[in-house]
């Protein structure tokens, strides 16, 4: 049980530290320090990607039809990144609010930090699928010049590489 107690205090103390060494939720990036509202696990994957093929419509030779695609797939990404935001910092909230007494409840503790688990995967899976829609959209040939326009503007989480 001690070391278990120890463990947890541990815990809670790094936890600060690795919250501000991993971005915590509402840390805006200055401009070329992040991706567009970077709070999680792979944010800005497809986000980027998705602006760059908006910027470049007319260079990779988008067709209305994929503008629009790209655009419903980018504003619906946007949204539930928003929702991720803020749930996300509820649930940090939750835990802290938790770990505030000195003998906290370890299954609501537990149970805080799956949530917190749950709403990243979640974050993750719906980032993947935004991802996915984006290339079933594209052209092969668009697909590999976008992913040369993202490499030459210094890489790009989610092309593949």
């Amino acid at each position: 049980m001690k070391t278990i107690l120890a463990v947890l205090f541990a815990l809670v103390l790094a936890l600060p530290a690795f919250a501000q060494m991993h971005g915590s939720p509402g840390k805006e990036h200055a401009p070329g320090q992040g991706h567009m509202e970077q709070v999680g696990p792979m944010d800005g994957m497809g986000g980027d990607m998705m602006e760059m093929c908006l910027e470049h419509a007319d260079d990779l030779g988008l067709n209305p039809e994929q503008v629009r695609k790209i655009n419903a797939i980018h504003r619906e990404m946007k949204k539930k990144q928003i929702r991720f935001k803020a749930d996300w910092k509820l649930a940090e909230m939750d835990l802290k609010e938790i770990l505030e007494v000195r003998d906290f409840d370890m299954k609501r503790a537990m149970a805080a930090v799956q949530k917190i688990s749950d709403l990243k995967t979640s974050h993750r899976l719906d980032m993947l699928k935004s991802v996915k829609d984006l290339r079933l959209t594209l052209t092969d040939e668009q697909f590999q010049e976008m992913r040369k326009m993202m490499m030459a503007h210094g890489g790009c989480r989610g092309c593949g590489r």
